[in-house]
């Protein structure tokens, strides 16, 4: 065999090898895909099994005697995937999806580690909130765990909404795999990545954000990407910046973002107005929804974000934090506001006749 024969042998062989490494991996994961799709079928019907026999017990611990004579047996006969604690999950799988049709189309999307996370996620528009988002997102269960960790639910303007509203968007979620403004925008902003200390300029504050500039696209939500810093406009012979300049993917649509180190003032809006209708204008393309502002303070008063009703502009002010609070500060600081905002939506809605 000549040179040249062996050099060609050796390139088809290597692109032999490469196809059918692929064809391996391919089939492998198909295989996990399945294997995942079955077992967890299976995990709901015993958990559903299990149910139906605590529910004719009348005594008080008769739920978790039969959990323990079942795991004792099974882990014996099939290992540790049957233990008590594994049998718990089952069984809570069943109660919080009853449903065998929810099942089937869950277990074809998510893997029974996101399932064992999300059925102990108490309130049930925010679990359906984390379901839809890790299906339309593909999250993974690290990013799932994290969102959950910070309260990524907590923080949307959508939590801040009636639990009819809340439900009805997220209904309109699963159905049309549009998102909305209220399930994208948050407030706060947790932006402790940035390294910050106490005492920064707005300059800082922006070439720290372009230097964590993924970081800070992960945190501002879904679909966002980079389109320039400081973008420039001319109106009447005179220049405006805007700090950053973003497009959503799945909102269609331009999103300003002007930073501010102190409280919010009332006098941003008419700034930030005069941004994206300017945007509107010039930038924005005919299949695309109006632009959106996000104003970014370190504080803020609700009362004059009301009396603004800045919503009807398409601005959104959030506070931003630098450092990261312990859990239950933020969660108690988080819960108060929904609560608030929830009760000035009632008040202002009509009342049922």
């Amino acid at each position: 065999m000549n040179k040249k024969t062996s050099t060609l042998n050796n390139g088809n062989t290597t692109q032999l090898l490469g196809d059918i490494r692929q064809l391996i991996e391919a089939s492998r994961r198909e295989l996990a895909v399945t294997v995942n799709s079955s077992l967890t079928l299976l995990y709901w019907h015993i958990g559903q099994r299990i149910h139906g026999e605590v529910l004719k017990g009348e005594r008080a611990g008769y739920g978790e005697q039969i959990v323990s004579s079942l795991a004792k047996q099974l882990e014996a006969e099939y290992g540790r995937g049957f233990s008590g604690k594994s049998l718990r999950h089952m069984l809570r799988f069943a109660e919080v999806f009853p449903d065998v049709e929810i099942v089937s189309a869950l277990r074809r999307q998510l893997s029974w580690t996101h399932i064992k996370t999300l059925i102990y996620v108490d309130d049930h528009l925010k679990r359906d909130f984390y379901l839809q988002l890790c299906q339309q997102e593909h999250w993974s269960t690290r990013v799932l765990q994290e969102r959950l960790d910070s309260m990524l639910f907590e923080r949307t303007a959508l939590s801040r909404k009636p639990e009819d509203l809340i439900a009805s968007e997220l209904d309109n979620l699963r159905q049309s795999n549009q998102l909305t403004p209220s399930l994208v925008l948050k407030d706060p902003y947790i932006l402790d990545f940035l390294g910050l200390n106490d005492r920064y300029l707005e300059k800082d504050f922006e070439d720290a954000i372009l230097r964590e500039l993924e970081h800070f696209l992960l945190e501002l939500g879904i679909g966002f990407t980079f389109v320039a810093r400081q973008k420039r406009l001319q109106i009447d012979n005179n220049d405006f910046y805007i700090d950053l300049l973003l497009y959503n993917r799945r909102m269609k649509r331009l999103v300003a973002i002007d930073l501010k180190l102190g409280d919010f003032k009332a006098e941003y809006k008419g700034q930030m107005e005069l941004y994206l209708r300017w945007l509107s204008k010039y930038e924005q393309e005919s299949d695309e929804a109006s632009p959106l502002g996000i104003i970014l303070c370190s504080g803020k008063k609700q009362e004059q974000i009301e009396l603004l009703e800045l919503d009807a502009s398409g601005i959104h002010v959030a506070e931003y934090l630098t450092q990261l609070p312990p859990k239950h500060v933020l969660e108690y600081k988080l819960h108060q506001a929904i609560e608030q905002a929830r009760e000035r939506l009632q008040s202002t809605r009509p009342s049922a006749k």
